[in-house]
């Protein structure tokens, strides 16, 4: 590869790291690639300009594309997320637990709503003492739900969004769904607020842990 060629290289990873929060990480040992998913999920409608999103379309191909390159040996998932579109949510989630390389994720500040799925998608999981998880119902805001097909359909979608998070971590599907359906905690909605170690010991985290922790994580499931 020549001179060029290599900076051409390089000047992309910088432009995705600073504008998608993406971007390839390289020592002598290994090669990682970094994925985050900041701010709100976008999904098929676009949000105002104004709004930190990640984009389901820019996440997806990068992820296949990871999968295809042989110089990426694992990936990092760095979440801080107030959650956002389920199907895109639940397709970029999916996406990542479907890559063959050893993934890792880390929950910065608040791994929200779809932001769970998410979180548990990864090989492991690991959250700071202060980062948060908020469980609740598949909600549609500002609509009036009147017939039964519709009531059918939210059920349908939360229960796959329960299935997939307790098929990725250790917590049961019973657990998940009391702290989805619990009223105690959220004066003016349903659900639950999970804090750092709280995360891990109902199962849903593997680990408190912080960036260097993930970093030695997700080496060590590369040289394994």
């Amino acid at each position: 590869m020549g001179d060029q060629e290599k900076d051409k290289n390089l000047i992309e990873e910088n432009v995705d790291l600073s504008e998608f929060g993406q971007g390839v990480l390289k020592d002598k040992d290994s090669t990682i690639y970094l994925i985050s998913i900041i701010g709100e999920i976008e999904g098929h409608e676009c949000l105002p300009s104004n709004t930190k999103t990640t984009k389901y379309e820019h996440v997806l191909p990068k992820l296949a594309e990871i999968e295809d390159d042989k110089k990426i040996d694992g990936v990092l998932l760095i979440i801080n997320t107030v959650g956002g579109d389920v199907e895109s949510g639940l397709a970029i989630a999916e996406m990542i637990a479907s890559l063959s390389k050893p993934t890792v994720s880390l929950v910065l500040g608040g791994s929200h709503s779809i932001g769970v799925p998410l979180a548990v998608s990864t090989d492991y999981s690991m959250i700071v003492p202060s980062g948060t998880m908020v469980i609740h119902p598949v909600r549609m805001s500002g609509t009036v739900i009147g017939a039964p097909a519709t009531y059918d359909y939210f059920k349908r979608m939360q229960d796959r969004i329960i299935s997939f998070i307790t098929s990725h971590c250790d917590a049961t599907y019973d657990k998940i769904e009391e702290l989805m359906m619990n009223t105690q905690m959220l004066t003016k909605d349903v659900g639950t607020i999970l804090v750092g170690k709280e995360a891990v010991e109902v199962g849903l985290i593997n680990e408190i842990g912080g960036i260097a922790d993930a970093f030695r994580k997700l080496k060590e499931l590369i040289n394994n």
